[in-house]
């Protein structure tokens, strides 16, 4: 069996070398590696520690290598990474582990040149006080991108869009494991006897004031394990994604079009405000994807889905529809908390990317029937791709306008915006960032 460092290094070098999602690689290592409870928890945090702190540990690198970055080999990269962050920002691990176990490690992937390099830098660190320092304030930009690890084009993007303070809030949020929220199946149960069974299993469980369906939980274990998830009680779903479908309004007997519908939350949330009856058609360009959505239904005893193939910026007509969600594929700069390797990626970025948002945007409002509601949403922060698509919409399309929201309970606005628009962010909205509107025919 493999050490937990081990299989932490093996998830790191598969992220970065494969460009493998974190959370998939991460689970299939740990129920591959059949780590124990607190082993699991150990990888967790330190695979998830390292993504999330990469720019400011290769900062820390460059402080002590007399090799350029670009030049160490990527294995002896991703141990240095570990060594530093367990020596640096894991109060538990002693600091002569951290030392002994990088080097130990070099040797097991026939590093031995690199173990005298790596086991020099981390000693240095060791005798260092202070360990590294933060480049001047001056430079702000910089500054804010080395001390919680964002590329400077993305502060510089925050900064820019939606001001300082609120960038600040944003890159501080970033930090640790972000809130676990589930949605009540209503079809199957009610809040207060799913909370009941939750707890017996040891769940501790938290009501959520900006929806009476959702839940926030901790010390969950695995949920697969838990009888409610098998029975099909409750799905995972961020607040954010709850509150989209929530401003969508879907009713009984309505007929919705679920445009990038994979792997299916917003979906299953719409069916169960639908109290399972109408058509609700859920639509991919990847079998695979509508694999998830459909045993995701059989899971929670919902049949009203339709699942197609279809590409949402070309695809076949559809029949006119009173609800449409348009989630549409984006950069993901909301989400950097779930998915902390896109921080490292050189093209976080897509200038393409608004482009084919809007597209799927006006392809799918063709199918929007006179009266009925179109939800534009990202899980993004970024004006290009949020509300700059959606002014560009209404311009251009006479026939349709803004249909203001009314905001939950708790959930404020961070900036000036339309009232048929929300950016919603972790410090105003206790969310994932991410982006509404909604759009009248």
């Amino acid at each position: 069996m493999p050490t937990p460092r081990q299989t932490a290094f093996d998830v790191l070098l598969k992220i970065e070398r494969d460009g493998a999602y974190s959370n998939l690689a991460l689970n299939n290592a740990i129920r591959g590696g059949k780590q124990s409870g607190v082993d699991s928890a150990f990888v967790s945090a330190l695979v998830y520690g390292v993504l999330e702190r990469q720019i400011t540990l290769d900062y820390i690198i460059k402080q002590y290598s007399k090799i350029p970055l670009r030049k160490i080999e990527i294995k002896t990269k991703i141990i240095l990474r570990m060594g530093l962050y367990q020596l640096l920002f894991m109060d538990k691990v002693p600091g002569s582990a951290a030392v002994n176990e990088s080097v130990i490690l070099a040797k097991k992937q026939r590093l031995q040149k690199s173990a005298g390099f790596i086991n020099g830098i981390l000693r240095s660190v060791t005798r260092t006080d202070p360990p590294y320092t933060l480049p001047d304030a001056k430079d702000k930009i910089y500054r804010l991108s080395i001390e919680y690890s964002v590329p400077q084009d993305l502060v510089r993007l925050w900064n820019n869009s939606y001001g300082e303070l609120n960038t600040v809030e944003l890159l501080k949020s970033l930090s640790g494991r972000p809130s676990l929220f589930i949605r009540v199946n209503t079809l199957k149960t009610d809040k207060a006897s799913l909370k009941a069974e939750l707890e017996a299993e040891g769940v501790v469980c938290e009501d959520v004031p900006a929806d009476e369906n959702a839940l926030s939980l901790s010390h969950t274990g695995s949920l697969e394990r838990l009888s409610a998830y098998k029975k099909g009680l409750f799905h995972v779903q961020d607040l954010s994604s709850q509150l989209c479908v929530g401003f969508l309004s879907p009713k009984q007997g309505d007929i919705m079009l679920d445009i990038c519908s994979a792997p299916g939350g917003k979906a299953f949330t719409a069916a169960q405000y639908m109290k399972n009856r109408g058509k609700l058609y859920a639509f991919d360009l990847f079998d695979h994807k509508l694999k998830l959505i459909q045993n995701g239904a059989h899971r929670l005893g919902i049949s009203v889905i339709l699942t197609s193939k279809r590409d949402g910026a070309a695809g076949v007509p559809l029949p006119l529809a009173d609800k449409i969600l348009c989630d549409v594929p984006c950069s993901g700069l909301g989400i950097l908390s779930r998915k902390p390797e896109i921080r490292a990626k050189a093209d976080f970025l897509s200038d393409g990317l608004p482009e084919l948002q809007y597209k799927i945007l006006c392809r799918s409002a063709e199918y929007l029937a006179v009266g009925g509601t179109l939800i534009y949403s990202t899980c993004t922060l970024n004006p290009a791709e949020n509300g700059e698509n959606v002014s560009r919409f209404l311009k251009e399309h006479p026939g349709f306008k803004g249909k203001p929201l009314t905001l939950p309970e708790g959930v404020t606005r961070a900036i000036d915006e339309n009232d048929y628009e929300l950016t919603m962010m972790p410090h105003t909205a206790g969310t994932d960032g991410f982006y509404v509107a909604a759009i009248q025919r």
